[in-house]
């Protein structure tokens, strides 16, 4: 079998070591799910920027988020208004209003002198209960027989 010289392996290595730099080969590369975090936390940043928000701010907004990804989209697109002299715009939150509370039908008909509880069936049902004591008939016959 004939062997392969030092001055012949050489070459072949080489050869090799170019044939290979070329392919991706799986496994080897970063993960995907990293890549597109990254890609979001940069992305918030830049929406922040944009928003006129510190990034101060944007940190505490996005804590899941890689403090260093969300300044880099942030530095980049500060940049990039810079350049073009885009003004930002101010971010609007939605305020939460004061809700109304909601009364089960029984507390509304008492609150409410009993006229419209009438025509509820809920209310009428609710009340018949009250009178009773909250008990129903079975209740007491099978204490009885215990």
């Amino acid at each position: 079998m004939p062997t392969l010289s030092h001055l012949n392996a050489r070459p072949l290595l080489a050869g090799l070591a170019l044939l290979l730099a070329a392919c991706d080969i799986p496994g080897l590369g970063p993960d995907p799910a990293i890549a597109r975090r990254e890609a979001e936390a940069k992305a918030i940043g830049g929406g922040c920027r944009h928003g006129l928000r510190s990034i101060e701010d944007c940190y505490n907004l996005n804590e899941r988020a890689s403090k260093s990804a969300i300044f880099e989209g942030w530095k980049e697109m500060d940049q990039y208004m810079r350049e073009n002299k885009i003004e930002g715009v101010r971010s609007v939150e939605a305020k939460s209003e004061p809700t109304e509370e909601v009364l089960p039908d029984d507390k509304k008909a008492g609150a409410k002198g009993g006229a419209e509880g009438k025509d509820k069936p809920g209310a009428t049902k609710a009340k018949s209960a009250e009178k009773s004591g909250d008990q129903s008939p079975e209740k007491p016959a099978k204490k009885a027989a215990q």
